[in-house]
């Protein structure tokens, strides 16, 4: 039986400049999607499948993720004073157990496998789970959750997978496809950013991976791949044949809240799906389109 998994980093020092100026004193995973930020979807979707502790991999201006999953005592009490029910309970949105939350620096823009690697103490012998803030999931059941199902049938690495248009291969991870029953796709090889003609497929690896914790001391070897950074892609390339290793077309939809117009999409979607904003959603969207 594969150990359980418990553990989740999530990569969050980038400097979100496609956010400019918003993201100047601001981290971008604090944007707001609808009424709550990009940070805590991801946390509620790794503790829909059992996760229990998360490293944030931080850069500088960063404090602000951590702090928004601490007691906030002096607004609480305020809250309380004013008999605030509903706004306490938002709050309580927010509650992390004590010592589940805890944060490493990556100082030096390195990639994405560099940013794993920070995490190395954290992760330790565990498998564990690695969700990209940027990627917001809207889906009945959590997308880390559906990996960790196939992960505890596998007792390997698994990551969330998605088509691409071919001209779009060279911005994403993409897999050589063995096994393909329409859902789970058997992972033989892994390229990072290939040009469209050499691409093996057009299936791409989305924010979302649980791994064998051996991936780190592939990491550890410090091999520079394309853009001239650590590719968490390469270095789980070399764990296949070694390990079990699986793409997962999960259910959902995902956005790219990295990119402006995928932010904006997410937020008429997300916002549709409350019952206080979607009749009034729908009216003015009326009058824009």
């Amino acid at each position: 039986m594969p150990k359980p998994l418990k553990k989740a980093v999530l990569p969050v020092a980038g400097l979100g400049t496609r956010f400019l100026p918003a993201t100047k004193a601001l981290a971008k995973e604090m944007l707001p999607v609808v009424d709550k930020p990009l940070i805590q979807y991801a946390v509620e979707e790794a503790r829909a499948a059992g996760i229990e502790q998360f490293c944030f991999v931080t850069g500088r201006g960063k404090t602000a993720l951590v702090e928004h999953f601490d007691v906030a005592y002096e607004l609480e009490a305020t809250l309380r004073e004013r008999s605030k029910t509903e706004a306490l309970a938002l709050l309580a949105t927010t509650s992390m157990p004590p010592g589940s939350v805890m944060s490493v620096r990556q100082q030096v823009p390195l990639g994405l496998g560099h940013a794993i690697w920070c995490a190395r103490a954290f992760v330790g012998d565990d498998p564990f789970a690695i969700l990209l803030p940027d990627d917001l999931v809207l889906a009945d059941v959590s997308w880390v959750k559906q990996l960790a199902e196939v992960y505890e049938q596998t007792g390997g690495n698994v990551v969330a997978v998605e088509e691409v248009p071919r001209e779009h291969t060279s911005r994403y991870g993409i897999l050589k496809v063995g096994h393909d029953d329409g859902r789970l796709v058997e992972v033989t090889g892994l390229v990072e950013k290939p040009k469209p003609e050499e691409a093996p497929s057009t299936l791409s690896i989305i924010g979302r991976y649980i791994l064998l914790p051996e991936v780190i001391g592939e990491l550890a070897r410090f091999e520079r791949g394309a853009g001239g950074e650590i590719q968490l892609t390469d270095a789980m390339a070399r764990l296949i044949g070694r390990q079990p290793f699986h793409g997962l077309r999960c259910e959902g939809r995902r956005f790219d809240c990295g990119d402006k117009a995928g932010f904006l999409e997410a937020q008429i979607a997300f916002a549709l799906k409350r019952p206080d904003l979607a009749d009034k959603v729908r009216a003015f969207l009326g009058r824009y389109v």
